[in-house]
């Protein structure tokens, strides 16, 4: 027990976790922009950008992430000579965020698009008689109810980004969870199991309370019909 006790000395643990959860809350807002922007395209009245935005969603989804990652540094730094800053742990760290958030937009994008299922017909109807154009209707009266009916499922993905950061390791990101678990493991492998079960307590930490807060949401928001 003493030998346990003495690696949250060695090693910050809560700092590894909030590293994740840096990488999470970049990659959620970045992959939510991107997301409303494939929304709007996908749902848009101009055949080309339904194609790409339907394109690009179908290829992310169907990607591993890891090789995302791997290509944000093998690819896209390395070889394209692409990077956030000269400072290697910021530039990696910022390699992930990209890569996670192109990845998550497309997950983003169906989320909500499961939400404008919900959305009445009639209601992009009404503001057409109305005389809105498209760009009106879609963010002053679909999108907003589409958020709403898609509350559950949003979370669901973020949550699963949450834990999708530890892929960050992948983009040489040394001090998120994922490796520093595997470095404590290397070295201290008669404790695998309490270190192990430190690492997925603290995810439960952290899932379950925004799952809770999710399911709130999801009843508060819901548009009663």
């Amino acid at each position: 027990m003493n030998a346990f006790a003495q690696l949250f000395s060695q090693y910050d643990i809560p700092g590894a976790f909030l590293v994740n959860i840096e990488l999470t809350l970049w990659s959620a807002l970045f992959s939510t922009i991107l997301g409303v922007i494939l929304l709007l395209m996908r749902i848009s009245p101009i055949s080309s950008l339904r194609r790409v935005a339907s394109g690009y969603v179908e290829l992310f989804k169907n990607m591993p992430l890891t090789i995302i990652m791997v290509f944000m540094v093998l690819g896209v730094y390395a070889q394209l000579k692409l990077s956030f800053s000269n400072t290697f742990a910021t530039n990696f760290f910022w390699l992930a965020i990209t890569g996670l958030s192109l990845y998550t937009a497309a997950f983003v994008c169906e989320s909500l698009r499961s939400g404008i299922n919900t959305v009445p017909v009639g209601q992009a109807e009404a503001a057409r008689a109305l005389g809105l154009n498209f760009w009106q209707a879609a963010t002053q009266i679909i999108l907003p109810q589409a958020i709403r009916g898609s509350v559950a499922p949003l979370g669901n993905t973020f949550i699963a980004l949450l834990k999708n950061s530890t892929v960050a390791a992948a983009a040489s990101v040394a001090t998120e969870t994922s490796t520093m678990m595997s470095e404590m493991i290397e070295y201290h492998a008669d404790l695998i199991v309490p270190i192990f079960l430190t690492f997925a307590f603290g995810y439960v930490i952290l899932i379950i309370p925004f799952g809770a807060l999710t399911t709130y949401l999801s009843n508060k928001l819901a548009v009663r019909r």
